[in-house]
């Protein structure tokens, strides 16, 4: 007999099975006249919010939309998109978030992937959707929104039901649509005001593309908990230090790439914050000396983490690097609400100090990529997510990132991380952007190249290799210097920059 005779099973079971939707629907009911989002002028409370979410629920049920099934929405950042996340909530179908900066060949991809029964787009969006059925955002989807009756009953729903589809960012192919569950999106809103001591009413500002994880998740996260979220349609510097400036925020979201932008900018309208409790992500990518500036000016310790799409913030998520000091070190801190192993290409966990591929799990995990049963059979090994992003563990258990597995230059017979390069270059105090990728070499098989964007004027050559030299081993020093300015670097929706497109570009 199993063991869960003595305790109910799966009877009790259902009863601890909340989902996304009906956390908000409890949100609705307790903050029923707290504003949940603005957009621009628009202003809609949790009451006015859940009346939409029914009524776009009753939509959907009318054009055949159940349990488990696709809802693709192409848009830029508005309320529209937050209606569409809790509708499908509510009535247990799945939301795939489409990126508008797609070519249309990729577009095509992600839609055809997960067949969906539904597509909503925006009128700006709406044109790329060629040939297939679109339900656009506008008069007429408010006219049918305001004449059907709102639905009174949610659906049932188990943790591990699907919610959303996020796609990777695919700069090794074409996008993989990773599943986030009810489950996972729940645990990475708990995971968050917990390590970051967010407070269950302060405010969220989606800003960056609602398509990725950051907007997705921390929105829906207010939502359930009963913030505010202020929707911003893109990285808009003068609108964000204007919230900065009167609005109590959570998580400031503030992408590898632009901390530099908004310190300027607080700094010419010189802005006092109402209040800011955690500021940045990915400080890897940003160059030290943004760190120390913006958090001074924001007030806020920087977020030193790394996560991903398929994992959330864990697996290093505990650590948040002090207020206006310039960091020497990035060590992270594992997240206590997962557990992580570093492991040789032979699946064998490396000693402290040698290069391993992190591996998690956790309450925080995606449940796989859709319909590719290759990736997950590959990624899944043995138990764990295998992430493809290589660390080392120090004596204190803190944990340096590396770079990914899958960009390793080969050089020689020796390994090189361009991400230890980059840091290096970007410890410069006037080289705003580096990145390093691979050519071909005759002698050494694979060389590092170095691309720099410069605050002003440009460094001398000199002056960086002589930094390399004094910071990097003979064979990781960049071979050649190449200078472009700031916005040539090709980026992904999260900031990061694409190796492999800066490759592309400059014919490597």
């Amino acid at each position: 007999m199993p063991l869960s005779q003595y305790y109910g099973g799966k009877q009790i079971a259902k009863s601890a099975a909340s989902g996304v939707g009906h956390l908000f629907a409890n949100q609705a009911r307790l903050s029923s006249q707290k504003v949940a989002v603005q957009h621009g002028n628009q202003k809609l409370t949790y009451e006015a919010l859940d009346l939409r979410v029914r009524r776009l629920a009753t939509i959907l049920v009318d054009m055949g939309v159940g349990s488990g099934d696709r809802i693709a929405i192409l848009s830029e950042n508005r309320a529209e998109y937050l209606e569409v996340y809790l509708a499908a909530a509510y009535i247990g179908a799945v939301v795939a978030c489409q990126n508008w900066r797609l070519t249309p060949n990729e577009l095509e991809h992600c839609i055809g992937l997960v067949n969906p029964s539904v597509i909503l787009a925006s009128p700006k969006h709406e044109k790329k959707i060629i040939s297939r059925e679109v339900t656009c955002f506008g008069k007429d989807y408010e006219a049918r929104l305001n004449a059907v009756n709102p639905i009174k009953e949610l659906a049932d729903i188990d943790p591990e039901d699907a919610l959303l589809i996020l796609y990777t960012s695919g700069t090794t192919g074409l996008p993989k649509g990773a599943v986030i569950s009810h489950r996972a999106e729940i645990s990475r809103n708990l995971v968050t005001r917990a390590e970051f001591g967010i407070a269950m009413r302060d405010t969220f500002v989606a800003w960056s593309p609602m398509y990725h994880m950051g907007a997705a998740e921390c929105a829906l996260g207010a939502l359930m908990c009963g913030g505010k979220v202020i929707v911003v349609d893109g990285f808009d510097q003068e609108k964000i230090c204007e919230l900065v400036a009167t609005e109590e925020l959570g998580w400031l979201l503030l992408m590898p790439g632009m901390v530099g932008a908004l310190a300027a900018e607080l700094k010419a309208q010189q802005i006092k914050t109402r209040g800011v409790k955690v500021c940045g992500v990915m400080a890897d990518l940003v160059p030290p000396r943004e760190i120390a500036e913006i958090t001074r000016l924001l007030n806020a310790p920087y977020a030193n983490t790394f996560g991903a799409t398929e994992t959330g913030c864990p697996p290093c998520s505990s650590n948040l690097l002090p207020i206006g000091i310039i960091p020497e070190s990035l060590s992270k801190e594992q997240s206590p609400f997962c557990e992580i192993k570093l492991v040789d290409a032979e699946g064998r966990e490396v000693e402290d100090g040698s290069p391993g591929e992190l591996c998690m799990r956790g309450p925080t995990l995606f449940s796989g990529y859709w319909l590719d049963t290759e990736a997950n059979k590959k990624e899944f090994r043995g138990g764990w997510f295998h992430m493809g992003d290589v660390f080392s563990r120090n004596p204190d258990g803190s944990l340096n990132f590396v770079d990914r597995v899958k960009y390793l230059i080969k050089s020689g017979g020796e390994n090189i991380y361009p991400a230890e390069i980059e840091r290096v270059l970007l410890s410069h105090p006037r080289i705003s952007e580096a990145a390093v990728v691979k050519a071909s070499d005759e002698r050494w098989g694979e060389v590092p190249i170095a691309f720099i964007a410069c605050r002003n004027e440009r460094v001398p050559e000199r002056e960086i290799y002589e930094l390399c030299r004094q910071e990097l081993a003979g064979y990781k020093q960049p071979k050649e210097l190449r200078f472009i300015e700031f916005k040539d670097f090709p980026r992904s929706a999260s900031g990061k920059i694409q190796r492999h497109e800066l490759e592309k570009k400059f014919n490597f």
